[in-house]
């Protein structure tokens, strides 16, 4: 690990306004770790980064350096730089690793096979489903479920990994010391505990739209392969499919009804050459992996005929006592038994939606 000496350099580097990652890479290039860049004198720095030296060496972290290192004294807590051996691997093949990232959980699961989930944050009931089946599954073969702990799918996906009893990393576009949205902390706490909760950006930064895309290529980065699950055509979870690729990752979809605006984004990503998958035995043969005994088995067609009725896009009440042939009353009745039964959730519009 760097030691406190150099890991106040590190954070002095990464702390000052005005030196973002590009800056921060090109001055290393040059001189080395970050005690050398402050060693080298104002001209030597100037010649690299120009007026941006100023900014670099007029900076006074005050006490946010002290703050942070004794951040990372706490148990289960750690800052890894890009000169710690225990920084991600991975991370190292993209254009633009962050110089320093804040870690809390288990630094030995960023050098574990992963696969990134992602999807909506509006997501269906069967993409809530969906998710977190694959992830269970995949995180029962010995995958590590990546994804950035935000409400909906990704939610979801944590919980499938946890529930399998496999590892999870949560990469959050907030400081590490805080948790976004709040509704998720046990989640959180959670995965700190048996997972890591991964952050470039300083203890104490808030969430702000412009910090979840740099996050996004986190996620791609660490992942040898990103599933999406539910996205509509402006969604964030396009970014990471996207980033996915330009670093070299798999991308996978999951196709949905045509009617669904959650299932545009996906059915774009397959167009665009994005690998349709139906099981997570799908993604583990394209990743050469044996297919694990779990899968997911849909519903017989046959198991309830209100079901067969149903079929797998929502569906109006009027539309269904047609197809059904039954009293509304009676159809009602058996939608609210099926509801109860987990076999179906209800949607706004008094809609219904078959959950296999």
């Amino acid at each position: 690990m760097t030691s406190p000496q150099g890991l106040a350099a590190w954070l002095h580097l990464t702390l000052a306004p005005g030196i973002g990652g590009e800056t921060q890479r090109r001055l290393l290039a040059a001189f080395g770790p970050p005690e050398n860049i402050f060693a080298a004198g104002r001209l030597a720095v100037r010649s690299v980064v120009g007026n941006k030296a100023d900014l670099l060496l007029d900076f006074d972290p005050g006490e946010r350096i002290e703050q942070a290192q004794a951040w990372a004294e706490q148990a289960n807590q750690h800052i890894l730089t890009l000169a710690d051996a225990a920084y991600p691997q991975r991370l190292l093949e993209i254009p633009d690793p962050p110089s320093l990232i804040y870690l809390r959980g288990n630094p030995a699961l960023l050098q574990a096979p992963s696969i990134g989930v992602v999807g909506s944050r509006n997501a269906t009931p069967q993409g809530l489903r969906n998710a977190e089946q694959f992830s269970r599954a995949l995180a029962g073969h010995g995958w590590c479920i990546v994804s950035g702990l935000a409400l909906g799918i990704d939610a979801a996906a944590h919980r499938g990994a946890l529930a399998a009893g496999g590892d999870t990393i949560a990469v959050i576009g907030t400081g590490a010391d805080r948790i976004y949205p709040a509704s998720n902390r046990e989640l959180a706490q959670a995965i700190s505990e048996r997972g890591a909760i991964l952050s470039e950006f300083p203890l104490g930064t808030p969430a702000a739209a412009a910090n979840f895309p740099r996050r996004n290529r986190l996620i791609a980065g660490l992942a040898r392969g990103v599933l999406v699950v539910e996205a509509a055509t402006g969604s964030g979870s396009l970014i990471t499919a996207r980033l996915a690729g330009e670093q070299g990752r798999e991308v996978f979809a999951i196709p949905g009804s045509i009617h669904s605006p959650l299932a545009r984004g996906c059915h774009q990503l397959i167009r665009q050459g994005a690998k349709l998958v139906e099981t997570a035995a799908d993604i583990l043969e394209e990743l050469a992996i044996p297919a694990p005994p779990m899968g997911l088995a849909p519903v017989e067609e046959g198991a309830h005929p209100v079901l067969a009725a149903l079929g797998h896009d929502p569906c109006g009440l009027d539309d269904l006592v047609e197809r059904c042939g039954l009293s509304a009353d009676k159809l009602l009745t058996e939608l609210l038994g099926l509801e109860l039964g987990g076999r179906i959730a209800v949607l706004p519009g008094n809609r219904y939606q078959r959950i296999d």
